[in-house]
């Protein structure tokens, strides 16, 4: 029976390739969506076409009840949970001493509070199967003592997730449940694109980023937990 995975923001851009590279390889698929329940709709057929099952979640997940909610449809739907994919989370591009209390504490929640309320109310699913796969889609360079006076709050979230899946990676590791984070630095669909800051000098196709989760939902990656593998060509080291 295929495993089933949770994906949160999978209606658009990196969460709609993860939710499809899911379903190739092998797993069912709960498409996770906010407001953009058209794009959620085609995503969930694309994956039923690749020959996997798909659930539509419909949730705002800065409210802990609607995320325990979506987890609960979803293992509802797909009978169990061993994958979550947390995707979802709002990018702020604005001078830090510009940003409004609304903004700042939007950006919070989008990113970290959502990564916290999911993967909590995941556990006990995650735990009854005796393997799973827990993983945070971060920034690259999150973790480093670095300013970044432009994205102030959404580094500082990111940078949160990191020591977040640290922590949980290190109580979860006894159980079979690995976590880890895949951290773009500037994807094809990103708001902004230096690509002159960038090493390689392209910016991070969303294969690419999907690859890397595909790595870490792999079986050769039993012993493989609390990482941080950065797709950015060489951005922010």
């Amino acid at each position: 029976m295929a495993r089933a995975a949770l994906v949160t923001g999978a209606a658009r851009g990196i969460g709609r390739a993860v939710a499809l590279g899911l379903a190739e390889r092998g797993f069912d698929v709960a498409v996770h969506y906010r407001s953009s329940r058209a794009e959620a709709r085609e995503v969930a057929a694309t994956v039923r076409r690749i020959g996997r099952r798909a659930v539509m979640v419909q949730a705002d997940l800065t409210d802990p009840a609607q995320a325990r909610k979506a987890v609960e449809a979803t293992a509802r739907g797909l009978g169990g949970l061993a994958v979550v994919v947390n995707n979802v989370g709002d990018y702020l591009f604005k001078p830090i001493e510009e940003v409004e209390p609304e903004e700042w504490r939007a950006v919070l929640a989008s990113n970290l509070d959502t990564a916290f309320f999911v993967t909590q109310a995941a556990l006990p699913y995650l735990l009854a199967e005796g393997w799973g796969r827990v993983l945070f889609l971060g920034y690259a360079g999150a973790g480093q003592l670095a300013a970044k006076p432009q994205i102030a709050p959404y580094f500082i979230a990111k940078t949160g997730v990191v020591l977040y899946a640290k922590a949980l990676a290190a109580r979860l590791a006894p159980h079979g449940v690995t976590v880890n984070v895949v951290a773009p630095g500037v994807a094809e669909n990103s708001v902004t694109q230096p690509v002159r800051e960038i090493p390689m000098g392209r910016v991070a196709r969303l294969d690419e980023l999907v690859e890397a989760v595909g790595y870490f939902v792999s079986p050769a990656t039993d012993y493989v937990t609390g990482q941080v593998l950065e797709v950015a060509g060489g951005w922010n080291v």
